[in-house]
């Protein structure tokens, strides 16, 4: 086996899972650089590798077992460190790898520069409970601008989740809710404008769940709509969050995107009752439509489960037609996953509930993603004839000659746009520009031309 380096210089991270993970790498990340290290490139041999897991899904930790043993391979002489959700529920499946160095829970990743440099052999562990969590650490991806030059940065203001869904394990990993003071999320918000991101995205485990005192998450809209940056976006939040307040603040800005990310889950009330969701499929339609006729050209996406133990074949037809019948612009479907130490995985244990068939599942996903396929169709088509604006990400090149760029617009649509031959690349990056949207692509994308 290779020696390990003594001395520590660089590190290289890689993120798995949600957009708050991928904001809190960067904060780490950064921390690093402000004591004189250097990030590294995936070509180098890095003197600490950190991979931020996930554990939402059995599927998500089996894709981070892969990627910790994929680190490994490639860089034998780094010292691995292994944070995040699937570190905090399962340290000892992790300590089994060979080659892992050091694994930190939710609470000790914040810690991480300590465990860098120690010189410890055999695998290194601090994974507390995460009760014992008593403040959230602020996070944002700062760095990414510098080193990596994108437009949109992610900004946490919140973590964990006091919700309890029965099948859900993140409280299990992160803890209960707790917000981050306002004016150190305005102080992030304004320094990541300052940095010339063009938009902000709000992470958090639950972020519409934000209390600070008297300031709920409305508050926090209102403050941040003060900051000089041309978008805000909110992203996924829980329905029963879905206030006439909130609504109102986000019609009324020219910042805040038009555009939420709205759980679903089950389409059944039966089905919702025994996730222990907090809303009725009533109580969503009534929150969905609010939105959609509140906010001028609101795009609403959803995420639905299919196969949740107990889901009877009655219960699937009402949840299709249920989704059938909103105005929801994509779905993202997937599989339910027993999560150990959850209330579902209790209730399969003990017989309650009993698993659907895969087949069965299999069919039913199938079903809803192309129901999904043609709302989104449906929603892209609308945006035919349009003219709306585009926040350009990144260029490259087509087949031949050809350049093309591509970009988001304010309801998280892709649009790729042909670049006229004597118009520089160069200005467009990380700015928004006025597109005509001409068609819809075959990979379920907008196609567009610059309105001069």
């Amino acid at each position: 086996m290779v020696k390990k380096r003594d001395r520590i210089k660089t590190i290289f991270a890689v993120t798995l899972g949600c957009k708050l993970n991928y904001a809190e790498t960067s904060s780490i990340l950064e921390r690093f650089v402000k004591c004189g290290w250097r990030i590294a490139s995936k070509d180098e041999q890095p003197d600490v590798v950190v991979v931020h897991t996930c554990a939402v899904t059995g599927q998500a930790e089996q894709k981070s077992r892969q990627q910790i043993r994929r680190m490994i391979r490639t860089y034998p002489a780094s010292r691995i460190v292994v944070i995040g959700c699937y570190a905090q529920l399962s340290p000892e499946r992790i300590e089994n790898i060979e080659g892992v160095d050091v694994i930190l829970g939710s609470k000790g990743k914040f810690d991480i520069e300590k465990y860098c440099a120690a010189e410890e052999t055999g695998v290194f562990i601090d994974v507390a409970p995460v009760a014992s969590i008593a403040s959230p650490v602020p996070a944002h991806s700062l760095i990414e601008k510098r080193e990596m030059g994108r437009s949109r940065a992610f900004l946490k203001i919140q973590d964990g989740c006091d919700y309890g869904c029965g099948y859900c394990a993140i409280p299990l990993a992160r803890g209960r809710s707790l917000s981050i003071d306002p004016d150190v999320v305005l102080d992030g918000a304004r320094a990541l404008a300052g940095a010339g991101y063009c938009e902000i995205v709000l992470t958090g485990v639950n972020i519409a769940a934000y209390r600070f005192g008297e300031l709920d998450f409305a508050g926090l809209l209102r403050l941040l709509d003060q900051v000089d940056v041309q978008r805000i976006r909110v992203s996924s939040i829980e329905p029963d969050c879905l206030t006439d307040e909130l609504i109102d603040v986000v019609a009324s800005s020219q910042r805040i995107m038009p555009h939420f990310h709205l759980p679903l889950q089950g389409g059944s009330d039966v089905v919702l009752r025994s996730m222990a969701r907090r809303y009725t499929t009533a109580y969503y339609r009534d929150r969905l439509f609010r939105a959609v006729r509140r906010i001028s050209g609101c795009a609403v996406g959803a995420d639905v489960m299919t196969g949740y133990p107990g889901e009877t074949g009655e219960d699937f037809q009402s949840a299709y037609d249920f989704i059938a019948s909103l105005p929801l612009a994509y779905l993202h479907i997937f599989t339910c996953s027993i999560r150990p130490g959850t209330a579902l995985a209790r209730q399969v244990q003990s017989g309650l509930r009993q698993p659907v068939a895969h087949d069965i599942v299999r069919h039913r996903s199938r079903l809803l993603r192309e129901l999904g396929e043609r709302k989104k169709r449906e929603f892209l088509a609308s945006c035919v004839g349009r003219e709306v604006n585009v926040l350009i990400e990144e260029c490259s090149c087509g087949e031949g000659s050809e350049l093309f760029c591509s970009g988001y617009t304010p309801h998280y649509i892709r649009v790729r746009i042909a670049i006229e031959g004597s118009l520089s690349t160069d200005p467009l990056i990380g700015r928004e520009r006025r597109v005509k949207v001409l068609n819809v692509s075959g990979d379920l994308d907008l196609e567009g031309i610059f309105v001069t």
